[in-house]
């Protein structure tokens, strides 16, 4: 059996949420966090505003989805010096950071 690719979710709340702040963000996010070796996939984004269900979890600014096509790709990536920076400069604006991992069996 392959190994699981690895899901990396974060889920920031920002302590100012503005329009501008969570764009700042997002381009940190495309600079530091994309294109790290093992990646097959990245997007980040913004809160969709419109969508209002019971079941939507809204306390949060920015979305970060990454997936790593192995559990080594996904460890490497968290020592990078890219992923380091990212956090040293932009943690100052974090309210609340929720990391979800998953394994993705296809």
């Amino acid at each position: 059996m392959p190994e699981p690719m690895i899901g990396h979710m974060v889920y920031f709340q920002l302590k100012d949420g503005a329009p501008a702040a969570r764009q700042k963000l997002l381009d940190a996010c495309k600079e530091h966090l994309r294109g790290h070796p093992g990646e097959v996939f990245f997007a980040a984004g913004v809160l969709a505003e419109d969508l209002k269900r019971s079941v939507n979890v809204r306390d949060w600014d920015v979305a970060l989805h990454i997936v790593f096509k192995t559990k080594a790709d996904h460890d490497r990536y968290q020592e990078a010096e890219r992923h380091q920076r990212f956090i040293r400069e932009n943690e100052a604006n974090w309210k609340t950071v929720r990391v979800f991992d998953s394994c993705i069996a296809l």
